[in-house]
């Protein structure tokens, strides 16, 4: 729409034909330009049928992609949202800046996020939302989720582990668990109140999840769990936690010996090694844990004996999905940033976004950037129908953070030597996507 008369004339229609979409109306008809803002886009079809008054011409909710919005970040885009999702993730942006970034430097120096955040984050209705109605979660699809993980990488703070703790643990939990476990675990979950880890990783078996030493020993009723678990995200601070473990030694292969277990903050023979120094995430507790002839009654088992590898392997690619999301979101937030930067920062007596070179670094990242979104998407979209197989969310993850780092890496460059100090954003983003080519499974295995 480009002159004032179509401007006014969609606006007309849209508050006679479209009365229900009262927040695009009234911002419509609040607008005096002729543009119309991004999230509020209109395409006007008017009727071919003889004799047909203008105003009833037909409407269609118009969502641009990414690569013609002013902003990589900008609400309102990406056909695979609806006004919902934008009305969510302003609300999760908003919590993001009010109650993580002012903190987050804090968190940093203290190697773990405060107990408040987790239990602000529950009472917004931000953790497990896609747990079930009577669980305590609103059952909302997969693309609520996404907000979250994309709004956390656009605020660059990356120690609150609500991913982890929302789509990894809790919907193992939900699918796999007993009425009793769901009862038990989820309602304070979905609150904040209990924070959720997953334990697979040991010093001697990373991606090769068969390499599991740790293992559980029927005795009666009961298991006996010793073993050690290593680089575990919310391990620290976790209540209740995922074991991945051995319980058959004598099966055709590992894994057809592994069981899941629910370990909980308090059991004796549980205990928690150090928060691990890391060159990034550094607000985000990562940590060793400890089990001791940990003695777990039979109802700790998470689904059935010897089935672990196999719930492993179907929850995998949603734990990609979030890895690759998480990436392409945070080399949104980076080229943003550092495209920002370049047109205030000058050289030569003018801007550094003036240069050619700049500006053809900027060109050829905005299109990664855009093409990977575009994958991404699709991605999302097949895994919001239940369509999304291992191989294309092995695909994305490996895709998605070897171009965060590349794009960390040129962002970095363009700040020059400022890009090397802490207290500027692109040097947190640097160090944090170092790790997303390695965890969810390294991307050369």
């Amino acid at each position: 729409v480009k002159s004032n008369n179509m401007a006014a004339t969609v606006r007309t229609v849209l508050s006679r034909v479209l009365p229900q979409r009262g927040a695009i109306a009234a911002n419509l008809t609040a607008n005096s330009s002729s543009r119309l803002p991004v999230a509020s886009s209109v395409l006007l079809h008017r009727c071919r049928s003889s004799g047909a008054p203008e105003e009833y011409a037909t409407l269609e909710m118009f969502r641009p992609e990414t690569t013609s919005a002013p902003s990589l970040t900008e609400i309102g885009t990406r056909r695979i949202f609806q006004e919902e999702h934008d009305i969510y993730r302003s609300s999760a942006r908003k919590f993001w800046a009010e109650e993580v970034v002012p903190h987050h430097p804090k968190w940093e120096k203290e190697g773990q996020v405060s107990r408040e955040v987790w239990l602000k984050a529950g009472e917004q209705g931000l953790l497990g939302v896609n747990t079930a109605e009577e669980l305590g979660g609103i059952g909302a699809d997969v693309l609520y989720s996404a907000v979250m993980w994309e709004e956390q990488m656009y605020c660059n703070c990356s120690g609150p582990g609500y991913a982890m703790h929302s789509d990894i643990v809790m919907p193992y939990i939900q699918k796999y668990g007993t009425p009793e476990q769901h009862e038990r675990l989820l309602p304070d979950m979905v609150a904040g109140k209990k924070i959720g880890a997953l334990a697979m990783t040991e010093p001697g078996a990373g991606s090769d999840l068969q390499g599991v030493r740790t293992n559980a020993k029927k005795d009666g009723e009961d298991w006996i769990l010793n073993g050690s678990k290593v680089f575990i995200t919310n391990g620290w601070m976790a209540d209740v936690i995922i074991v991945v473990a051995i319980t058959n030694t004598q099966a055709k292969s590992a894994a057809h010996g592994i069981s899941l277990f629910l370990v909980e903050e308090g059991m004796p023979g549980f205990k928690k090694g150090r928060k691990l120094d890391k060159i990034g995430l550094k607000a985000q507790d990562t940590a060793e844990l400890f089990f001791d002839d940990v003695r777990l009654p039979g109802s700790a088992l998470l689904g059935q004996e010897n089935k672990g590898f196999i719930y492993l392997m179907q929850e995998l690619p949603q734990e990609r999905l979030i890895i690759a999301d998480m990436a392409i979101a945070s080399s949104e937030f980076m080229f943003e940033e550092t495209r920002n930067y370049v047109k205030e920062r000058k050289a030569f007596g003018k801007t550094v976004s003036r240069l050619q070179t700049i500006q053809h670094k900027l060109a050829e990242m905005k299109t990664d950037i855009c093409v990977g979104r575009a994958f991404l998407d699709q991605c999302l979209e097949l895994h919001n129908q239940g369509r999304l197989d291992s191989n294309t969310a092995s695909m994305a993850k490996f895709w998605a953070s070897d171009l965060q780092n590349r794009v960390a890496t040129q962002c970095l460059q363009m700040h020059g030597g400022w890009g090397y100090m802490w207290e500027y954003p692109i040097a947190k983003a640097f160090v944090d996507s170092r790790v997303q080519p390695i965890y969810g499974g390294s991307n050369e295995i």
